[in-house]
């Protein structure tokens, strides 16, 4: 059997510290090490104690969540599950490589799941962790959009995760099982299917031409009408992309075109 998780909860309020406390006490493979109320002393209690992982706030006083993180050594930086009552800050949560964000108030099984995640590292790899996050990172970022369209994408880039705003991409074009984003000189892939990108993505803002590109309506600078029904796309980069003649009354609705 290997040795517990050795766990330290910080939170600036009494009652939610209890309440990870009696949380905590129902798994049997983690031991609590200690408590902090502020980012000082969670900076000084993980240095002492290295907890293999942090239950951690994100507004506090002295330095917030972040932080404390920043503050740490990266050889001496634990597993760190976010517990925080606010969505806001869901994206720098994954850019520092927490394993969960926890939004208060949460129940009994939404925690177990957590403590779940933290057993997981152990023997899972971190690519597999970085989708689950993923995942539901980009559920918090369509649950507080004002619109049901994203304004970033997200790419993987080595193992880190990059995240794009909608406003910078090109188009998107298929590439095998992948969709790769183009930006600038720059493309990134997304395992993200295209019906599924075309759904996600603004329709005043981006035209699916073919069913192999999306491309971002104000990069279009001409339009070469070819026979029979399709069209020739010139980018401001001078990038030329071909529509399918499938899509030739959703290209002239977008645009505009006489027929």
């Amino acid at each position: 059997m290997s040795a517990p998780l050795r766990v330290l909860i910080v939170d600036d309020e009494p009652l939610a510290r209890q309440r990870l406390k009696d949380l905590l006490a129902e798994a049997p493979d983690m031991a609590l090490v200690g408590e902090c109320r502020n980012g000082h002393e969670a900076i000084a209690a993980i240095g002492a104690e290295r907890p293999d992982l942090v239950l951690l706030d994100v507004q506090m006083p002295g330095p917030d969540g972040f932080g404390v993180l920043r503050a740490l050594a990266p050889e001496h930086t634990p597993a760190v599950i976010f517990v925080t009552a606010h969505r806001d800050f869901a994206v720098q949560a994954f850019e520092a490589n927490a394993l969960d964000y926890l939004l208060k108030p949460f129940d009994r099984e939404r925690f177990r799941a957590s403590l779940a995640r933290a057993r997981d590292r152990r023997r899972t790899a971190p690519s597999t962790l970085d989708s689950e996050l993923l995942a539901r990172l980009e559920s918090l970022t369509l649950r507080q959009a004002p619109t049901p369209y994203v304004t970033r994408l997200v790419a993987r880039v080595g193992w880190r995760m990059r995240f794009l705003q909608v406003e910078d991409i090109d188009y998107l074009t298929a590439e095998g099982n992948y969709v790769a984003v183009h930006v600038g000189k720059q493309s990134h892939l997304t395992r993200e299917t295209m019906a599924a990108l075309e759904e996600k993505l603004d329709p005043k803002q981006f035209l699916r031409a073919h069913r192999s590109f999306i491309v971002r309506l104000d990069r279009i600078e001409e339009v070469e009408p070819l026979p029979p029904g399709e069209y020739v796309f010139v980018l401001r980069d001078g990038t030329r992309l071909t529509s399918g003649r499938s899509y030739r009354a959703q290209v002239q609705r977008a645009l505009e075109l006489s027929t």
